[in-house]
């Protein structure tokens, strides 16, 4: 290894393990008594649901990486993949124990709320004869079990199904039973009585296992979930199918179901047959079996949650909050006249999505708009968006949609959409063959009086209604005529595959994102002690960016790096990254918002990116990156960040060990999420005290005048 590169693994860490951590600051929030009950239910519900992706994504390919390039070495830990898959695999272990330990005490203090989640042993004697007999009408005439024998072939198990399975004797043989649990039944069964009883599905098939395999003796019965490889490879495939490329994504969803198993999770440790038995018909090894006392699916929350009273959802759910209307506009007025005459900054979710929407719905009506062209990466399953764009087609306007059909686990909602865009008669683009589509741009062009006008929406995040209500994201919506000409020339490059033009005002990787961002920061290497670097990110694992920050802290540059999850950079190294400090802010909301800041003051340079500082990003995405030129805008995004900066609530500090602490200072406690809200609606209540006093001025005024009308005509009478 060489010297560089020894140098290097000194201040960088490897990339699953630094996830794991962000992931367990996630379960941290499950465990903290300040948070809601209900709230602490849905996070571990997230650090579930995070894992499950993990293992799909990450692991997976890890092992697809260990079978084809087994002795590539990764940059930032120095390990092979199978080094990876070991640290992984014994990283992830504790996390199960430590989930189990949260999950039992939430389950036993929720009951104080009437929500009990029952074992078999928890019911009455009548109870246990109720949920028998729900078992025999509902359950059993809609389960197929299958045994596994010399004449019966292991089935296949689905990925994140949950089966029960069973080691079954008779006589002197011995086999296995299978069965999947039916997709047509609820994953809960409410008991009668006044509080929220319940048993969830698998406890009731477990119980009842025997009435499946009436001809054999249980010997030994368990809940299993296996997880499947999700990394499908879109290169591969497509060089086998020509035509059209909803085909071939359609296709590679059913192939996904099939993909190898990278985990098998049980309830209850196996005895060593059924161990070995399920560990050579999936060909997975010890180490992928999880026991997990927690459920393995948490999608019945929602069912739970359905049946609770307003009054007792609220006392156990965070305050309610509805995204504010920002001041900056005026909603009886033309959105595109005000961003005209102002450019617009959108802060979700402490503000609404609303005023985007209504500029395309006004879009889509207004005669002066000759086209609208947008890039999506996720939508909502119900979206007014894809109907204003569908309107605006109608309208006879030039719509042209780049939709990422490879949005990982989104595939079959923008096939859906792509299908509903193209009947409505929007021209579509779907990508290119080795690079995902990921920025966030919409151009309106408008045509009046001979001119051409351009408006464009830059933002960190999707296109997603729903998501926009619990993602902090930022959306910049401007009428500068030299963005707009550059988003309008990135188009036209993305119709041709034309990806490594120059532009001057917009980052757009893969063509001058990272070179441009390595350039700013040179630019405060420059300065010395009097540089400045803010970077606000989901994730930072780019090598050379991570270099170049370090290089900048070697020259006295301060550097303050918000990073929600992945962050391979470890801070605080003297002689490497002693200047350089790491807080992940980890909430209500999911921080999803991406801010790059060189400089400060008047020479502050600020953009607004779809692109986390990873090599995915930089070097194998189209992303864009767009620059704050308003100062009114800029002022705005910069409080928002020293808010950040001052959290010790929900912040945590990374130190050089590569682990987080919780933030200590002086004086009241911080929760930027908390405060931001409170600034939102604080705004939003003195606009409406403004408004109400100028309505009050024009009666007082009508009034003045009416009784002045009104003497007059008594003095001419």
């Amino acid at each position: 290894m060489s010297t560089n590169a020894s140098a290097l693994l000194r201040y960088t860490q490897n990339r699953e393990l630094s996830w794991l951590k962000f992931n367990e600051r996630v379960l941290e929030e499950a465990q903290d008594a300040n948070v809601p009950i209900l709230e602490r239910l849905k996070f571990v519900s997230i650090f579930t649901n995070n894992l499950d992706e993990f293992f799909m994504v990450r692991v997976g390919s890890l092992c697809d990486l260990a079978i084809e390039h087994g002795d590539a070495i990764d940059n930032k830990s120095g390990l092979t993949p199978s080094g990876q898959l070991e640290v992984v695999y014994n990283a992830v272990r504790p996390l199960y124990a430590k989930r189990d330990e949260v999950y039992s005490e939430i389950r036993s203090q929720i009951r104080q709320y009437g929500i009990c989640s029952l074992d078999i042993a928890d019911l009455t004697t009548e109870e246990k004869k109720f949920v028998k007999n729900y078992f025999k009408l509902e359950v059993l005439p809609v389960m197929s079990p299958q045994i596994v024998g010399s004449h019966h072939p292991f089935p296949h198990l689905l990925n994140k199904a949950v089966h029960v399975a069973a080691m079954l004797q008779r006589k002197n043989s011995a086999m296995i039973g299978i069965a999947a649990l039916p997709d047509t039944v609820p994953e809960v069964l409410f008991l009668p009585g006044d509080d929220l009883r319940y048993i969830t599905l698998d406890k009731i098939v477990l119980e009842n296992i025997d009435a499946l395999f009436e001809m054999y003796e249980i010997a030994e019965k368990n809940v299993l979930c296996v997880t499947r490889n999700a990394d499908i490879d879109y290169e591969e495939e497509g060089e086998e199918i020509e035509g059209d490329f909803r085909f071939l994504m359609k296709k590679l969803l059913k192939k996904r179901r099939r993909l190898s198993v990278v985990r098998l999770e049980m309830t209850s440790p196996p005895e060593e047959n059924f161990e070995k038995l399920f560990c050579e018909r999936l060909q997975i090894g010890k180490r992928e079996i999880f026991v997990t006392k927690a459920p393995m699916k948490f999608s019945h929350i929602s069912l739970i949650t359905s049946k609770l009273n307003p009054e007792a959802k609220h006392s156990m759910s965070y305050q309610s909050f509805t995204p504010q209307i920002t001041l900056q506009s005026t909603p009886n007025e033309s959105i595109m006249r005000q961003i005209r005459k102002q450019d617009l900054l959108l802060m979700y979710p402490f503000e609404s999505m609303d005023p985007f929407l209504r500029m395309i719905r006004e879009a889509a009506n207004d005669p002066t708009v000759i086209s609208i062209k947008i890039s999506i990466y996720r939508v909502a399953q119900k979206a007014r968006l894809i109907e204003y764009l569908c309107a605006a087609a109608e309208n006879g306007k030039d719509v042209t949609v780049l939709i990422e059909l490879r949005a990982r686990f989104d595939e079959q909602n923008n096939i859906n959409w792509s299908e509903r865009l193209e009947e409505a008669g929007c021209r579509l683009i779907f990508g290119f063959d080795e690079i995902k589509v990921h920025a966030k741009l919409c151009l309106i062009t408008r045509k009046e009086r001979g001119e051409i006008q351009y408006i464009t929406q830059v933002g960190t995040g999707n296109y997603n209604e729903v998501t926009a209500e619990f993602y902090t994201d930022l959306t910049l919506i401007t009428a500068d005529q030299k963005i707009g000409a550059e988003a309008n020339r990135f188009f036209r490059n993305m119709a041709v595959a034309h990806l490594n033009d120059n532009y001057e005002h917009l980052l757009v990787a893969p063509a001058n994102l990272k070179s441009g961002v390595l350039a700013l920061i040179d630019e405060q290497i420059a300065l010395g002690e009097k540089g400045r670097i803010l970077m606000k990110l989901n994730s930072m694992t780019d090598i050379d960016v991570i270099r170049k920050l370090s290089e900048a802290s070697c020259a006295g540059v301060k550097v303050d790096l918000i990073i929600r999850g992945i962050c391979c950079l470890i801070p605080g190294l003297p002689g490497a990254t002693e200047n350089i400090s790491v807080i992940s802010i980890v909430g209500r909301f999911l921080e999803h918002s991406r801010v790059y800041s060189f400089g400060a003051g008047a020479a502050q340079k600020m953009y607004i990116a779809s692109a986390d500082m990873m090599t995915r990003n930089t070097t194998r995405r189209v992303e864009v990156a767009a620059p704050i030129f308003d100062e009114q805008i800029k002022a705005l995004i910069n409080k928002m960040i020293n808010t950040e900066l001052c959290d010790n609530v929900k912040a945590r500090r990374l130190r050089s060990d590569g682990f987080y602490e919780k933030i200590h200072r002086d004086g009241e406690p911080v929760d930027s999420q908390e405060l931001l809200i409170k600034e939102a609606a604080e705004r939003m209540e003195i606009a409406r005290r403004n408004e109400t006093t100028a309505l009050d001025k024009k009666k007082s005024v009508v009034r003045s005048k009416l009784k002045d009308w009104l003497g007059r005509l008594t003095d001419w009478i």
